[in-house]
């Protein structure tokens, strides 16, 4: 008999599909309780697309086989099997679509949680070759704004007042949220609701949508002004805009503002960093300007902050990440980084000095 007519053998998307039915229903929850947020489920639906992309043009047959129902001899056919689907997936995902190490260990990942939702919740056994598919990940250089160039951005006011409107606009929106560290929807959608005045001090209080942290953060003069400029003009506190426009916005900003370095930018395939270039025909480097983006800001205000001196713990308070998040680390190592050359420039001053004296 062969293993197509088997009935030991199930179709893959069928149940990758009730699968889906699952998440996208709000049935299949994480394991805290909480429902998947919207980003999440949708990032499923698209790995289906993939997987039939993958199939059809690789000529791939997916299928699930018991393998509570295999003989040793099948068993290793098996292995083989899923070891051979994993190499082509992400061979293609790699060579045919170019993606990176993040996005492809992105969707082994959940192809992961699909097979660990066979066996634990639907009841059938495929077996544990899933847990050889092994997840790689990267380390994406953070790029942020240096606290020099926030400055600029905050108190140059003869470069404002050349800005267009709409500069205008985006230049406020973004030295606030480099200022308070709230994700750009949390931002956007501030409102008067989410203002507090204390003794004549002005504090911004917010629950994060993502994550449900409340974050409490006074208000510098120059943000209070910046809210008062737009105050009964939206229904937000900042102007609206969309993330589209904002993002180009804010790349033309920071052209305006000269913030145009030439910047290497690497990207890893199986482990090995490779240079990504502006023009891949030319080799044009990416600019500073090019690399900053929406979500720069919550990036700048982190970084900010801890390079500034203030406490681990308290900008982990204002920003709402765990204490032992990876991702916060980052930030920490980045703003000693920031402190080291610092330090290094004091150093030299006082080397000088030394020599000027003897």
């Amino acid at each position: 008999m062969s293993t197509r007519n088997s009935k030991h053998v199930l179709d893959f998307f069928e149940h990758y599909d009730k699968f889906l039915k699952s998440t996208l229903s709000g049935k299949r929850l994480q394991k805290n309780g909480k429902q998947l947020r919207k980003s999440t489920t949708e990032n499923y639906r698209y790995l289906r697309k993939l997987l039939f992309q993958f199939c059809y043009e690789k000529n791939f047959e997916l299928r699930i086989r018991n393998a509570s129902k295999l003989s040793k001899r099948d068993f290793e056919t098996e292995k083989k099997y899923w070891k051979k689907f994993y190499k082509s997936f992400t061979d293609f995902l790699h060579n045919d679509l170019g993606h990176y190490d993040n996005y492809v260990g992105n969707n082994i990942k959940m192809l992961r949680v699909f097979f660990n939702y066979l066996n634990n919740e639907a009841g059938i056994a495929t077996g544990s070759f899933h847990k050889d598919f092994y997840v790689r990940k990267e380390e994406i250089p953070i790029v942020t704004l240096l606290p020099e160039q926030l400055n600029v951005l905050i108190y140059n006011k003869e470069m404002e007042n050349n800005l267009s409107p709409s500069l205008k606009k985006t230049k406020d929106i973004f030295v606030f949220g480099c200022t308070v560290a709230l994700r750009v929807s949390d931002l956007l959608n501030l409102k008067t609701t989410n203002l507090e005045l204390i003794n004549e001090l002005h504090y911004l209080k917010v629950t994060s949508k993502k994550t449900q942290t409340f974050t409490r953060i006074k208000l510098p003069s120059y943000c209070v002004e910046i809210i008062r400029g737009y105050k009964n003009k939206y229904k937000t506190l900042l102007p609206p805009i969309s993330n589209v426009n904002l993002n180009k916005n804010i790349k033309l900003l920071m052209e305006v503002y000269k913030f145009t370095e030439p910047h290497i930018k690497t990207r890893d395939v199986r482990g090995i960093p490779t240079p990504v270039f502006k023009n891949t025909k030319t080799k044009e480097p990416y600019r500073f300007c090019d690399l900053i983006t929406s979500h720069s800001m919550r990036r700048t205000a982190i970084t900010t902050m801890l390079c500034l001196g203030m406490p681990e713990h308290m900008v982990r308070q204002i920003s709402g990440h765990a204490a032992n998040s990876k991702e916060f680390f980052r930030y920490v190592k980045l703003s000693q980084s920031y402190m080291d050359k610092e330090t290094e420039k004091v150093f030299e001053k006082l080397e000088f000095r030394n020599v000027a004296v003897s």
